[in-house]
């Protein structure tokens, strides 16, 4: 008699990229049913953060301490900065603080960057004069000012164009009406809800051209705040976030998928406080459109399913809804902060249509877990001016 061992392949869990709130309910009690889960943290990381960039939606919804309103004095020097830029006669990759001068609203601008890497994490500049401008001087105003947040732009595709250049600014609009399904895997390209996640980079930017007829509102959410429910309701995730996690390479031969955390932790230095980073898109664990999860790479665990569950749900739970108005710019702590919108329902004329940009300010910059440099030289390495690409109109966005 000869015995016939029966090997079962693990295979993905039963979710997608929306998230199924009776689904994630179900996954945690059996969970906690049938497994043994870890009771304390994971060595050295802490049981609450403090911190200004730990933060309830519902307090922030009731302020408005992080609106800086742009005054007249200020829209007029942003004129003449746009008129100094053009009168040199310079590609657009050579915006920057000195070819676009802001005397007197440098310093505030500075100040905005502090607040958005050790304040609360996020600001929202309001008033600009949008229908002033032709949309290239809109992206000049926009990359100008911005220049006096973070002065590197980083790349916002992978691949390079054909001419060799990068684009560093992306539309978000929805292109599913001219445009066949079954070639966009990005939430950003469709009129669709995006779940709470990060993007690459240190700081988002997103500049509003038109909002939409309906819907379309801006979330945000402390992730230091999520860090510290779980910390102290489920260690045993903080474990599972903070180890490797099968990132989907979505069918690139070179690197099918790679292998990285989704939480990391930085001890204090004589510097630098304690931080926590939380790195992550749902996308890339469940597939979007166009985009399945690829069938020949690990599938991730039920504890990695409901983990991001858990992610979402708290984000939503403790999320601010932003007013975001045209002319808006908001400026996001991608380390610290989890961004979300509601769908959206466009009409002739009403059309959603944000830019955005992101970028790095060498002055305020939080240290990159080294996990993340090569993402993050994807972004930000070699982004020269001459190679700089601002497309005036949206196109499929290619992943980073």
């Amino acid at each position: 008699m000869s015995a016939v061992q029966t090997i079962t392949m693990p295979t993905q869990p039963d979710i997608q990229y929306h998230p199924a709130y009776e689904k994630y309910k179900e996954r945690t009690r059996h969970r906690k049913e049938t497994e043994t889960l870890q009771s304390t943290l994971p060595e050295n990381f802490p049981d609450k953060l403090v911190s200004p960039l730990v933060w309830e939606g519902k307090d922030v919804e009731k302020r408005d301490d992080w609106v800086y309103q742009l005054s007249d004095d200020q829209l007029d020097e942003l004129d003449a900065a746009l008129k100094s830029f053009r009168a040199l006669n310079l590609s657009l990759g050579h915006i920057n603080q000195s070819t676009f001068p802001l005397p007197t609203l440098r310093p505030a601008l500075r100040d905005l960057s502090k607040e958005i890497h050790n304040g609360r994490g996020f600001v929202v500049l309001r008033g600009l004069r949008i229908d002033d401008y032709s949309r290239e001087d809109n992206i000049i105003i926009y990359a100008g000012i911005s220049s006096h947040i973070g002065n590197i732009r980083g790349r916002q595709q992978e691949a390079r164009l054909a001419d060799g250049s990068s684009p560093v600014i992306s539309h978000i609009k929805d292109l599913t009406r001219n445009t066949e399904k079954n070639i966009i895997g990005a939430p950003s390209n469709t009129a669709d809800k995006q779940v709470f996640h990060t993007d690459a980079g240190d700081i988002i930017s997103l500049l509003c051209l038109n909002r939409a007829a309906e819907g379309g509102e801006s979330y945000l959410s402390s992730s230091w705040h999520v860090y510290n429910i779980l910390a102290k309701e489920r260690p045993d995730l903080i474990h599972t976030l903070s180890q490797d996690w099968p990132v989907d390479g979505f069918n690139n031969p070179a690197r099918p998928y790679s292998l990285r955390p989704l939480l990391y932790h930085q001890p204090a230095t004589a510097t630098t406080p304690e931080r926590v980073l939380i790195q992550y898109a749902r996308r890339y664990f469940t597939g979007f459109l166009a985009q399945p999860r690829s069938k020949d790479i690990p599938p991730i665990t039920e504890a990695q399913a409901e983990a991001l569950d858990a992610l979402h749900f708290l984000a939503e739970e403790h999320s601010a809804a932003l007013d975001f108005q045209k002319g808006d710019v908001q400026y996001v702590n991608n380390l610290s902060i989890f961004h979300a919108r509601n769908g959206f329902k466009d009409e002739p004329g009403k059309e959603r249509h944000l830019l955005r940009l992101w970028l790095r300010d060498p002055e305020n910059a939080w240290e990159t877990p080294r996990e993340l440099q090569e993402r993050w030289d994807i972004v930000y390495k070699d982004v020269v001016e001459d190679k700089q690409a601002f497309p005036l109109e949206p196109t499929i966005r290619k992943n980073v």
